[in-house]
């Protein structure tokens, strides 16, 4: 299967992780419960945004609403009271300075009153023996003596008016005070004023009305500003959305440019742009996986098939058909390793694969490993030799493996004559690291950055050691990484190569 196929088959994976998971049953939907279609849950960003806009909006309108309606009404009531009172002291004026002339208590109950026009004021004075002495005309008709509130003394001005609904319905604001009839004080007369509010009932009711009707444009107006708002604001999200739909897992290089958009949706951006960036080396490294398989796979299977096919082309001896299989055994033991490698490297990155540390003496385990490669060492005039001293939490299994694949290495890539030092040293920081050093011909820098990749060779055309399968280096890495540790290489062409594996403290 191509690599592009793998591709396509991992983005659609992805996606069907976003959604629904294949295999899963779907979740059972009541027969008996219709969709809400209108539940909140199913509204988009943009309804929502302009409903609670809108709805805020009106809040504010309406509790500006309330207040200037109750401002009103206390500035009006006020202004009332304070009229009453005016007329009271106006009233107590006369009584007090003309007591006995009654044209000028008539010219202020009954010809002021009857003079105005919009606003009903009325005026009624009452001895001491509860007759009355004067009113305005058909105030006794309209408001009786007794539903007025308690006077006031001679000696003080009334504030508080107090509120009276007839049968009618008319709405009146009263008060009343007490005043003298004459400088001498010997007699009282009981003042009771009163104003008709209905007017401005009636303005209040008509305030309220057009309220009412701005109040309803106002939630129109509101409402369409907040969706159109709310739309310009969401215009770069789906600018981005359409930048991320046009990427396609052969597109992966392409990138949303956080600096274009709004300052909210740079991280969204810088965060998709990396998982972009994760995913475009993700799917590189497997398509290079695939390709470097194939090809490792190759090279074997082609022999197998070339000495089969040679071997069945004519009758031969029983000791060719031996040598035949004993070189097929070869290529097999070579496939065999490949797969145990690959096998090993598919559990090391599985999350759930747990190692088994232990404290060990990093140096005797080194000496273990010498001991298995002297014969090898010796063949090829490679002399090898280990220093130092430290203890590692390690498996022991896996550290040595580790040490082996790169002592392996060394050793194929040094010449007769050269030396391979394998030394163990504590760290600044408490950790402790295992160097493997070789003085052979070293590694171009170009290769460096890909020397821990599966089936990379730096140099394959030039390789001496053929049946090598380019998974060591890889092996060391995902072993370190499993002890949370790292391993890098330091080479120099001509002058060999050093791996430092750093165990943590």
């Amino acid at each position: 299967m191509s690599s592009k196929t793998d591709i396509h088959r991992t983005v659609r994976s992805a996606s069907e992780a976003a959604g629904a998971v294949p295999g899963d049953p779907a979740p059972a939907r009541s027969l008996s419960a219709p969709r809400r279609l209108f539940a909140p849950r199913t509204w988009s960003i943009t309804t929502r945004l302009a409903f609670l806009y809108s709805l805020s909006g009106l809040a504010i309108f309406l509790l500006a609403a309330f207040f200037f309606n109750g401002v009103i009404e206390r500035n009006l009531e006020r202004e009332d009271s304070q009229f009453l009172a005016d007329k009271i002291n106006v009233l107590r004026r006369i009584l007090q300075e003309r007591p006995g002339e009654l044209d000028f208590l008539k010219a202020e109950v009954q010809w002021e009153v009857a003079a105005r026009h919009f606003t009903k004021y009325y005026a009624r004075v009452i001895d001491d023996q509860g007759r009355t002495l004067i009113e305005s005309p058909g105030m006794g008709t309209l408001i009786p003596p007794s539903i007025f509130p308690p006077p006031a003394p001679q000696a003080e001005t009334p504030v508080e008016a107090g509120e009276w609904r007839s049968p009618e319905g008319e709405f009146y604001l009263m008060m009343s005070a007490w005043s003298e009839a004459g400088n001498a004080a010997k007699e009282r007369r009981l003042i009771q004023v009163a104003v008709d509010e209905s007017h401005e009932e009636a303005l209040m009711a008509d305030y309220f009305w057009k309220m009412s009707v701005i109040l309803f444009f106002v939630l129109l107006l509101s409402a369409a500003a907040s969706i159109a708002v709310t739309r310009k604001g969401m215009r770069p999200l789906e600018e981005i959305t359409r930048a991320a739909q046009r990427i396609t897992a052969d597109q992966l290089h392409e990138r949303i440019d956080p600096a274009r958009w709004p300052r909210e949706l740079m991280p969204l951006a810088v965060a998709f742009d990396e998982m972009l960036t994760r995913l475009e080396d993700s799917f590189t490294r497997l398509s290079r996986f695939s390709a470097d398989l194939a090809h490792e796979l190759r090279t074997p299977i082609n022999s197998l098939m070339g000495e089969a096919e040679v071997a069945l082309s004519r009758v031969r001896t029983s000791a060719d058909y031996r040598q035949v299989l004993e070189s097929s055994l070869e290529e097999y033991g070579k496939l065999s390793r490949m797969v145990d490698s690959l096998l090993f490297l598919a559990r090391a990155e599985s999350t759930e694969m747990r190692i088994e540390r232990s404290r060990i003496n990093a140096l005797k385990e080194i000496d273990a490993v010498l001991e298995f490669y002297d014969a090898v060492a010796e063949e090829q005039g490679v002399a090898v030799e280990s220093r130092g001293e430290g203890s590692v939490r390690a498996d022991p299994v896996l550290f040595r493996r580790a040490i082996s694949n790169l002592l392996s290495n060394a050793l194929k890539f040094t010449p007769a004559g050269g030396i391979v030092t394998l030394s163990v040293r504590a760290g600044a920081d408490q950790s402790v690291e295992v160097r493997v050093k070789d003085s052979g011909a070293g590694i171009p820098p170009e290769h460096l950055p890909r020397i821990f990749d599966r089936f990379y060779r730096a140099d394959p055309a030039r390789s001496q050691h053929p049946e090598g399968t380019g998974l060591g280096l890889a092996i060391v890495k995902s072993i370190m990484e499993l002890h949370h540790g790292s391993v890098r290489l330091e080479s120099r062409p001509g002058l060999g190569t050093t791996a430092i594996l750093v165990f943590p403290p």
